[in-house]
């Protein structure tokens, strides 16, 4: 392994795949990255990253459309890969997941058996679909429907991966929940999924959703997800064969999120009603509008009453998924106020005091004796 210690890592430019790089060259692992562009790859705080090498390829083609030549060169040198490319947009084609995710998958294997490396694959924790309780990270074809085509996909794409273990591939999973800000000060780089329709909420433009307020979210910071799967490729050995879900310690339900939510002056807190009494045609136009296009595409989410076993991450750590309720929460939403993503940050104290004139010196105090 000391000749064939770099990494070939998918989706080295999204949001988890830049701190998972800039993770592993910290630890002395070279990374080459397969960028479908020359674009440039930003961590999630905002500063740049450079790889050890950047290739050309794309994931939909076999051996990764790499060149004859590169192909030889990095079979020379690659010691694993780690594929985190994918699409996680709710609203694709089916078309679009085969090509992205499944033949991904399929064409991230079959370079791991032609170069006889282990391969570490990123799905997601939802591939549970809409199951509820307790899910295992050992569990995966349970029956179970879905709420879009993206999490039946990642189950599909985990299919692939586990089928090729009977041809010798060695192979580790990691399943991030849903995917949000770093710990502490909730940063995160882009807004998508869950933050899209949480600023609608906020916003006033979806105020009637169906959902259940038992449902519960799983929420996985940024850097946690990053931190499980550079540790299962530096640790390899101790998880060849499993699967861990990368999220945190607490699940919200809705009502705590609503509860949240409303310790801030200048949100609009949406109403949850059930599936059953929900109809779109009774929203008036714009709102039936915003729902039918955005909002729809995560109402699956406010059904759910789960959560998910850390067993394998919690030995690979040696420690507790972090915690991720509604201190976390709010981190995350100050975090959108400060950045103006869900409007204009709130003033602080002392500019409030300012502005009023309350605390000022009174004029000519300074004078007096």
């Amino acid at each position: 392994m000391s000749d064939r210690n770099t990494v070939l890592l998918t989706g080295a430019s999204g949001l988890v795949g830049s701190e998972v790089a800039a993770r592993l060259s910290g630890a002395g692992r070279p990374v080459a990255a397969v960028l479908h562009s020359n674009s440039d790859i930003r961590r999630n705080d905002g500063s740049g990253y450079e790889p050890d090498l950047r290739i050309t390829g794309d994931i939909r083609r076999p051996v990764f459309g790499l060149e004859p030549a590169t192909a030889a060169d990095l079979a020379g040198r690659v010691g694993m890969i780690v594929h985190c490319a994918a699409t996680t947009a709710f609203d694709a084609t089916a078309e679009t997941y085969d090509e992205l995710n499944v033949r991904g998958a399929e064409h991230a294997v079959a370079l791991a058996l032609a170069w006889d490396v282990p391969l570490l694959h990123v799905s997601t924790a939802y591939v549970c679909g809409l199951r509820h309780g307790v899910i295992r990270e050992d569990e995966l074809d349970a029956g179970q429907s879905f709420g879009n085509g993206y999490e039946q996909s990642k189950l599909r794409a985990e299919q692939v991966i586990r089928a090729a273990g009977e041809r010798g591939l060695r192979w580790a999973v990691v399943r991030p929940g849903i995917v949000t800000g770093a710990l502490g000060d909730g940063v995160i780089r882009e807004y998508k999924n869950l933050y899209t329709v949480v600023k609608l909420m906020v916003e006033g433009k979806l105020r009637t959703l169906p959902g259940r307020y038992d449902a519960t979210l799983a929420l996985a910071p940024v850097d946690h997800v990053a931190d499980v799967i550079a540790a299962a490729v530096t640790d390899f050995d101790s998880v060849a064969g499993s699967t861990l879900h990368a999220v945190g310690r607490d699940t919200l339900s809705l009502r705590e999120v609503s509860d949240v939510l409303a310790e801030y002056p200048s949100f609009e807190v949406a109403t949850f009603v059930p599936e059953s009494s929900f109809h779109s045609e009774d929203l008036d136009p714009i709102e039936r509008e915003y729902y039918l296009r955005i909002g729809a595409l995560y109402t699956s989410y406010f059904q759910r009453r789960l959560s998910f076993d850390t067993s394998n991450a919690d030995r690979l750590l040696d420690r507790l998924p972090p915690q991720t309720g509604k201190d976390y929460l709010r981190a995350l939403l100050d975090h959108c106020l400060e950045s103006g993503y869900l409007g204009a940050p709130l003033p602080s104290i002392a500019e409030t005091l300012a502005r009023t004139g309350i605390g000022a010196p009174t004029p000519g105090a300074e004078a007096r004796p």
